[in-house]
């Protein structure tokens, strides 16, 4: 099976904005859910409608318990909120879809902002300079260790598992963004290949936690890992679920987000090594630019670059011979 292309969506898209997705050739959508909609009423009635459009939810996101300060810090309110966390995946569970997202970054991805860059064209896209991230204070209370993000972790994983088994549901886990060792006071827990290895360790027999491979994030620092050798360790052993494919200007302390042609990678040498290792998970653009809104907004700056992940991986399928 070929992979499946996916598009970051948001709750509540228009019918237009669903029927321009269908026109698209898309049929999976990494849904953002706000809490107010995180029940089985609204998101059953969601469901139904994209599918009038031949769309399924890939993969449903909730950001407050997505990247869950209560429960990434260990608070004494965390067993409350897993408890939330978890009627989200029973959720995900009851409407069909098979990925919930998890990210162990409490104050979410670290960037210097959002601007018009050189390497984008003109466009607004995210960039980050260490030097002016590290410059900042602490984000929380105080600093957090590695240990305790890895207890923290440990404990989540003992609450949410079971219930994802029981849900037939798995965990997307994506690594901290940046790839460094600690962001704002919090120390980080995914920020090498070996920490994917050492998170997977924590589920023991339990195949309900899985990687979303951020190909932004091996490509910002590739000291991150061997992106090669780990789409092909992951997708053997069963653990690859996810990818973002992202493209960045260059290496850390600095870079800028761009298109897939413009960034310093080889975008096509790497969609050749999903598809040459079999993957047929889920896959996405991850970040658009700003867009604007006389022309689609953010759905409309994602249509380009979907487009051309697309005709690559055509291209691809067709040179190995799959097509």
């Amino acid at each position: 099976m070929s992979i499946k292309i996916e598009l970051p969506a948001r709750y509540g898209h228009t019918d237009d904005e669903l029927a321009f997705i269908r026109e698209m050739g898309v049929h999976y959508l990494n849904l953002n859910v706000m809490p107010d909609h995180a029940n089985y009423e609204d998101m059953a009635a969601e469901a139904e409608r994209l599918a009038k459009y031949d769309i399924r939810i890939s993969d449903l996101a909730c950001p407050p318990w997505q990247k869950n300060a209560d429960i990434i810090l260990g608070r004494p309110n965390r067993d409350e909120e897993i408890e939330k966390f978890n009627g989200f995946i029973r959720l995900a569970g009851q409407i069909g879809a098979p990925l919930v997202s998890v990210a162990w970054q409490p104050n979410g991805i670290f960037r210097t902002g959002r601007a018009p860059c050189s390497c984008a064209r003109g466009g607004t896209t995210f960039y980050a300079d260490m030097a002016e991230i590290e410059a900042r204070p602490i984000s929380n209370d105080r600093v957090y260790t590695e240990e305790e993000m890895w207890a923290n972790f440990s404990y989540f994983l003992e609450k949410a598992l079971p219930v994802c088994e029981q849900a037939g549901v798995k965990l997307a886990l994506h690594p901290n963004d940046p790839p460094v060792a600690s962001l704002g006071g919090v120390a980080s827990l995914i920020w090498r290949t070996e920490h994917y290895r050492r998170a997977l360790a924590l589920a023991g027999d339990s195949k309900a936690l899985g990687v979303k491979m951020c190909v932004g994030c091996w490509l910002e620092d590739p000291a991150f890992g061997d992106l090669m050798a780990d789409i092909e360790e992951f997708q053997r052993k069963g653990q690859l679920v996810e990818v973002h494919f992202r493209n960045v200007s260059g290496t850390l302390p600095y870079f800028e987000e761009t298109l897939s042609e413009d960034g310093y990678a080889n975008m096509y040498q790497i969609l050749t090594q999903f598809v040459r290792c079999g993957f047929d998970g889920f896959m996405s653009v991850d970040h658009g630019f700003g867009g604007y809104p006389a022309i689609g907004g953010q759905l409309g700056a994602l249509a380009y670059p979907t487009g051309h992940l697309k005709g690559m991986l055509h291209a691809v399928e067709y040179q190995l011979g799959l097509r």
